[in-house]
């Protein structure tokens, strides 16, 4: 029995699936399956059961996982205390990033923080929100959209940081669009009008987009929660028509005709001029991201340093 393989377990037992255990540990599943065979030959007895597509620990590994994850943090704070005193000749730095900040402000961040600190090498995760979250033990920060929730791994510390608006998109061929005046069959290939630089085209009423079919994103998405919250305090029905992962997911849907989407208004800044983009009114759906830091009673000075920047970017 060795550290690795008890911190192994521990990923697994965290993740319940060999696959995203794998992940979160940089190493490929042949290897983490070796390393818990061995721990399994070494206790003599089943420590986890298949289950559908993940696994199910038998009670001796749970009671192996107390153990385990204990080591596991002890090590990282270990590793924490360490990179805090060698300072920033080098290290490592586990980024995660919900969708949004992933996609249209993690490139800038990693690119200026690259330019300080050219020998510091960055591992960057992304998913939705609810993903990010629950892989917050295997990094170091993270940047997540909208709320966090109160189940947050012990010594998580939560920083806001910047502001972002929800709008909803259509095709310039869609009846609210033209009826809103910036609708236009012939425009779909303009750029530089309002839309196709993340600029609202105008307002629209939450209650006027009751009567048509909607995109949205995947469940556990932050975009998604804040809809669905507007749209039930609104009182206000759904016609979802189509459930799909991923920004440039919904929009090319919306392209294809499907209906109304909604996105960071960020996402729209590259955009040409077939989509356009409307605020909602009568209150604007607007939300937060947080700087999420694993581990905050020992932080890393490769994590101080990106926290850092981060604030200097929120300014």
């Amino acid at each position: 029995m060795t550290p690795d393989q008890l911190i192994t377990f521990a990923a697994v037992a965290e993740h319940r699936n060999i696959s995203r255990a794998a992940v979160a540990l940089h190493l490929s599943q042949p290897a983490v399956s070796g390393q818990l065979r061995q721990l399994q030959d070494e206790f003599g007895e089943p420590l986890y059961q298949r289950d559908g597509r993940g696994v199910r620990l038998t009670p001796a590994g749970e009671q192996l996982a107390s153990y385990a994850t204990r080591l596991r943090d002890t090590w990282r704070q270990a590793h924490a205390y360490r990179d805090a005193l060698r300072g920033m000749e080098s290290g490592t730095l586990r980024v995660g990033a919900s969708t949004t900040p992933a996609s249209y402000l993690l490139p800038y961040l990693i690119a200026a923080f690259h330019r300080r600190y050219p020998d510091v090498t960055l591992h960057t995760t992304d998913g939705n929100t609810a993903e990010i979250v629950g892989a917050l033990a295997a990094l170091d920060i993270a940047m997540v959209e909208g709320p966090v929730g109160a189940d947050l791994p012990p010594d998580t510390a939560v920083h806001s940081w910047r502001q972002d608006e929800i709008v909803a998109i259509m095709p310039r061929t869609h009846p609210l669009a033209l009826a809103a005046g910036v609708g236009d069959a012939t425009a779909t290939a303009t750029a530089g009008v309002a839309g196709g630089t993340g600029a609202a085209a105008g307002q629209i009423e939450l209650a006027a987009l009751g009567a048509h079919p909607l995109v949205l994103r995947e469940a556990g998405s932050g975009v998604r929660q804040i809809v669905e919250r507007a749209f039930a305090r609104a009182g206000v029905p759904m016609r979802v028509a189509l459930e799909i992962a991923g920004v440039e997911g919904v929009k090319e849907a919306v392209r294809a005709g499907m209906g109304i989407g909604f996105v960071s208004a960020m996402s729209m800044r590259h955009e040409g001029g077939a989509l356009c983009l409307f605020s909602l009114s009568p209150e604007p759906l607007t939300r937060h991201f947080s700087i999420l830091i694993p581990h905050a009673s020992a932080p890393s000075r490769v994590v101080e340093r990106f926290l850092a920047l981060t604030a200097d970017d929120a300014d």
